[in-house]
């Protein structure tokens, strides 16, 4: 398989990283503006000059791929989206915007490519292991999603360094999200319904962001009585994001966040990602609690150092490739939620990150 990746920053860099490991896919081209640095010993991967804001540029990128996907910001994917849409290419994306999810699924209305957008991490492997556990039981009463990618250490007031796109960090805390009260569905207020947990010995904070449940309301509404899905962070995080955004009113000017956050928050990869769900039904008489905890660190993939985050995210979504050459993803419009667990983990990246035995995931070394 030809996999076409738009966008050669940390995560579309680290996606061919994997791919490069991968059987099922023969060659990899990576597109951006800037030149991927870190390609030069990867065998299947080639890197091409592109302007994604130029939808014929985006033809001739995508012209003899059978997949692409998206690793730019999430304003340029309904772009890229309309472009495969034209071409009938299957199309992948890692975006939390609900908008463009919802442009891309009105795209592939009665196409015979695959669309499937919210790959990744969460949106991406959090539905995935959250409809699994769901799905075990005969009744749903609840499902709560949390995902968490922090800094293993932080000294600043906000205890967060960055570890991924800023754009997108930035948009989730300022749009509203959906879930399910009462078995019907809600919209959420960004940055509220905070609560306090703790997973192995860490205390954490949980608030409402945009993006993470993906089409899971829609799916389960009128079958789950309660879901939810919130970010976490450590404890004060949140008052302090919410003073910038809604106290000081930069929610209205995300571009003006994004570049201070890019000028002055530092940026770390020695970060975790924690994965967290919990879930409550019936097996048909008893009341049952199921959960999920992974604490996800970074590791070295074929010489490639990789953050948490770039692990977890790229290995949600060449999971859903993976599931894609082996004709496992129909046509048209695919939720996150459609695949099974068993098929994830099955998967070589889905059982190797979110798949081990271990509550925490120990550092790993991978050869080609």
């Amino acid at each position: 398989m030809y996999v076409g990746i738009v966008g050669a920053g940390k995560i579309g860099g680290s996606i061919a990283i994997l791919l490069e490991t991968c059987g099922f896919c023969e060659r990899v081209r990576l597109g951006d503006s800037r030149p991927f640095e870190d390609i030069t010993d990867l065998q299947k991967a080639e890197f091409k000059q592109l302007d994604v804001t130029q939808p014929a540029e985006i033809e001739s990128f995508v012209a003899d791929c059978d997949a692409v996907v998206s690793a730019a910001p999430y304003y340029l994917n309904k772009t890229i989206a309309e472009v495969c849409a034209r071409r009938e290419i299957s199309y992948f994306d890692l975006t939390e915007d609900v908008e463009t999810s919802n442009y891309v699924q009105g795209l592939s209305k009665d196409s015979r490519a695959t669309f499937m957008p919210q790959c990744g991490l969460a949106p991406g492997a959090i539905n995935i292991i959250a409809s699994g556990i769901a799905n075990s039981f005969k009744t749903i009463r609840s499902v709560e999603m949390r995902v968490g990618a922090l800094p293993l250490s932080a000294s600043n007031q906000m205890k967060y360094y960055l570890s991924w796109s800023t754009a997108g960090l930035i948009n989730e805390y300022c749009h509203f999200g959906e879930a399910l009260t009462q078995g019907r569905r809600i919209v959420t207020t960004p940055l509220d319904g905070v609560e306090r947990l703790t997973i192995d010995g860490v205390e954490y904070e949980a608030f409402n962001t945009s993006g993470g449940a993906a089409t899971m309301c829609e799916t389960f509404e009128g079958s789950v009585t309660e879901l939810n899905y919130k970010t976490l962070r450590y404890p004060g995080h949140r008052d302090l994001m919410k003073f910038l955004l809604f106290d000081l009113n930069l929610s209205q000017k995300q571009d003006v966040l994004t570049q201070i956050f890019d000028q002055e928050v530092p940026l770390t990869f020695n970060d975790v990602v924690v994965v967290y769900v919990n879930s409550v039904g019936s097996d048909g008489g008893n009341l049952l609690q199921r959960s999920f905890v992974r604490k996800i660190y970074s590791g070295t993939i074929s010489g490639h150092p990789l953050s948490a985050i770039q692990l977890s995210t790229a290995a949600g979504l060449v999971a859903a490739l993976e599931l894609f050459a082996k004709k496992q993803l129909p046509a048209g419009f695919v939720r996150q939620e459609s695949i099974s667990l068993t098929q994830f983990f099955e998967t070589q990246w889905g059982g190797r990150v979110y798949g081990q035995a271990e509550t925490v995931v120990p550092r790993f070394t991978v050869k080609t």
